[in-house]
């Protein structure tokens, strides 16, 4: 089956739509806290699932050709953490289309529910966040340099790294985004120094 949204559509609500029609595939979007339109930007993905893997075409406006496209899988250039609008900035995913297999939705109900213990677990879900902060180096964790670096519990204003996973940075109250920004930049520079890493940031930084 193929199921059409809109981009703003939140994840959660993409995969239980998706549940309710008995459809598997998008168990990993779940737990994922953002929208369709920026799973595609960046190819989201968790537990060995990614966008790459169902999404069948997208619906994307090009300013600079002040033109609609729709681009099929291949088009989109998906790898890690990366797509087409990787390269082009300014292009405005307005929907896409996923493709899905027909499943039993009491198996993807528990395989979902599998995902968000395993999530509640080993992420700071109970803390204001935007999801992890780093993208994973070739060969490395990045959560597991940042705390191998002493880095978990680090503060700068309102911003933390957390203490339940080093991947992710947490508000703990009254973050700005000069503070994410400066913790992130501080983290990025004791990986560099102590195990020779650099790490590139997963949240896409559009204004400093």
């Amino acid at each position: 089956m193929i199921i059409s949204a809109d981009a703003g559509v939140s994840l959660r609500r993409l995969a239980e739509f998706a549940c309710k029609k008995s459809q598997t595939g998008l168990e990993f979007a779940h737990g994922i806290p953002g929208s369709l339109g920026g799973a595609v930007c960046m190819n989201a993905g968790a537990y060995d699932g990614e966008m790459a893997r169902v999404l069948y075409q997208a619906e994307i406006f090009f300013p600079d050709e002040n033109k609609i496209k729709i681009l099929e899988l291949k088009d989109l250039k998906l790898s890690y953490r990366h797509s087409v609008l990787t390269e082009q900035p300014d292009a405005v995913v307005l929907s896409a289309d996923v493709k899905l297999q027909a499943g039993d939705e009491n198996k993807i109900r528990e395989k979902t529910r599998d995902f968000m213990e395993r999530r509640k677990k080993s992420q700071p879900l109970d803390m204001p966040s935007a999801g992890s902060a780093f993208k994973r180096p070739t060969g490395y964790y990045a959560g597991t340099l940042i705390d191998q670096c002493g880095l978990k519990g680090l503060q700068i204003g309102g911003a933390r790294v957390s203490d339940k996973h080093a991947g992710f940075i947490v508000n703990q109250g009254g973050a700005t985004f000069q503070d994410v920004y400066n913790l992130i930049r501080e983290v990025r520079r004791r990986v560099w120094e102590e195990k020779g890493v650099e790490l590139e940031p997963e949240i896409r930084i559009i204004s400093e």
